[in-house]
């Protein structure tokens, strides 16, 4: 009798600091933010890894009436400012967004990180834009998939392709693309997407495999040339061009943005911030600046958000054991 006491007693404690601990959360949450709101992002200004979060923090800041700003922290495939917002304070005032390396790419190439992706409290996925193939058309004479298989396979190990860097979406993209098609590429990889579209406008390198958000101004202006891309479908917005899947089935490869807050962040905090990206992604001013990217909205719940990174890890982990990448 008396242990039953005893159990009894520890249950209602237990229960006792779990309510204590929700409402210390909500608590938090009820106050946030109360200052400034800094979004990391590890990758160069110029990018849609830059553009997506600038532009859902523009009207956060006029929602919440705080500061929200971006700084751009580059250097090592999106490690070093993702290791910066992993070690900072769990009080949502720092966050971090992201597209996939950092998050669910990285920890299956680099021998030893800094952070542990897994352990970043997800929050949200503003959106996704499929990668395309773009080429230099003064140096690639090629105007569909096949046409560049077949030019590949008559310039071997010749043609140089450019990427955001080692082991960042384009990279593992043209692996698949070598491996699916069965030929060869030179990698250049760059510090970010904008530097290495430069490359490509200047006919240092021939080919790039890159997400529409700013590559397409590019295309449309005749600088560059869209051979296909990399979604399951064509796009409704541009009707006309070919996926890579069409010549390659079951070809896939979507970058998307995410935003997510240093371990241990209350649940309160997460929740709200959440809330309030999905009403930014249900407003018509942030969804026709997202479409001009080429983003399609992706949004909704922590838990969705979860569930997508977990899926997202083995999707890549699959690619890069297939392709045995291993970074130099």
């Amino acid at each position: 009798m008396r242990g039953s006491r005893q159990i009894a007693g520890c249950t209602l404690t237990a229960l006792t600091l779990l309510l204590a601990m929700a409402l210390h959360s909500d608590a938090l949450a009820g106050d946030y933010p109360d200052h400034t709101v800094k979004i990391v992002v590890p990758f160069p200004a110029g990018g849609t890894a830059d553009a997506v979060p600038r532009i859902v923090a523009d009207w956060l800041s006029r929602k919440w009436n705080q500061p929200v700003v971006i700084e751009n922290r580059t250097g090592a495939a999106g490690n070093i400012g993702s290791e910066q917002v992993y070690h900072s304070a769990p009080d949502g005032y720092t966050l971090l967004s992201s597209p996939p390396p950092p998050l669910v790419i990285n920890h299956n190439l680099y021998p030893k990180l800094g952070f542990d992706p897994t352990k970043f409290e997800p929050i949200i996925v503003m959106a996704q834009v499929p990668n395309a193939l773009i080429v230099n058309p003064n140096t690639v004479k090629a105007s569909s998939v096949p046409e560049f298989i077949e030019y590949l396979k008559s310039h071997s190990d010749k043609i140089i392709c450019a990427t955001q860097g080692n082991g960042t979406t384009s990279h593992l993209t043209s692996e698949l693309f070598q491996m699916m098609a069965g030929v060869k590429l030179r990698h250049i990889p760059y510090r970010g997407s904008a530097p290495a579209l430069q490359g490509l406008l200047a006919g240092d390198v021939d080919v790039m495999f890159d997400n529409l958000g700013v590559s397409l101004p590019l295309v449309q202006a005749g600088k560059l040339k869209l051979l296909a891309i990399a979604s399951p479908n064509r796009l409704p917005a541009l009707p006309d061009v070919p996926t890579i899947a069409e010549t390659l089935p079951g070809f896939e490869a979507v970058a998307w943005y995410g935003i997510v807050a240093p371990p241990k962040t209350p649940k309160g905090i997460t929740d709200k911030i959440n809330a309030d990206v999905n009403e930014a992604l249900r407003q018509p001013e942030v969804r026709n600046h997202l479409q001009k990217l080429s983003a399609g909205i992706f949004g909704g719940s922590v838990d969705k958000t979860s569930t997508y990174l977990r899926e997202e890890i083995d999707r890549w982990d699959a690619v890069i054991k297939s392709a045995k990448i291993e970074l130099p």
